[in-house]
């Protein structure tokens, strides 16, 4: 996820190039995970504990003194070995890392004051890194003006990039779809910057 000086400042500069076309505001989210998924190695560390007995059970002789032993060492060394952050991470469903990285998201577009500028046309572009998660909030005001399928488009260069490890020229990409979208949904006025121009690293 790293991203140079040089790559912080093009998006920069992204974001001043894309507001000088619109009264809207962009605003840029990176996060090297949505959560850390605290929870996952003792769940994972309880089932192999419960499963244990059952081989133990028809293929030894160990006594139910001794399995309930086994059964707690392996308790212990699976929730051990899940809390490796790549294990943990591979053995986290899904449909929990979507969920959490769309919370992530909504959160994000309130934290950063993306919510209630004053035409109500915030942009905030969130991507969780290991995830592999890239969204774009857009704020109430918009609504009606740009449907959801312009701002998937919209969204398009920066899953591509970031399946090839290109994060920056993502976010810059996509920061150029935004303003052609909201140059429409939301013409320039007489406002200046509300937020910011920056992208947020957590």
């Amino acid at each position: 996820m790293r991203l140079t000086t040089q790559d912080l400042d093009h998006i920069v500069e992204a974001i001043g190039r894309a507001e000088r076309r619109t009264s809207g505001e962009i605003v840029c989210a990176l996060t090297r995970r949505a959560s850390d998924y605290a929870y996952v190695p003792p769940l994972w560390a309880a089932f192999f504990a419960l499963v244990s007995p059952w081989p133990l059970a028809v293929l030894t002789q160990l006594s139910a003194k001794e399995i309930y032993a086994t059964q707690i060492l392996v308790f212990i060394l699976s929730a051990i070995l899940v809390s490796w952050p790549p294990i943990r991470f591979a053995l986290t469903p899904r449909l929990v890392k979507k969920r959490r990285a769309e919370r992530a998201a909504i959160e994000q577009f309130f934290l950063r004051g993306v919510a209630g500028t004053r035409g109500r046309a915030g942009v905030l572009i969130f991507v969780a890194f290991a995830e592999r998660y890239a969204r774009i909030v857009a704020d109430e005001g918009l609504t009606g003006k740009v449907s959801d399928a312009e701002w998937q488009a919209a969204l398009a260069p920066m899953l591509n990039c970031l399946g090839q490890g290109r994060c920056a020229e993502g976010f810059v990409l996509t920061i150029e779809e935004c303003a052609r979208l909201l140059a429409r949904a939301a013409p320039p006025g007489a406002e200046g910057d509300e937020l910011p121009n920056r992208i947020y690293l957590s």
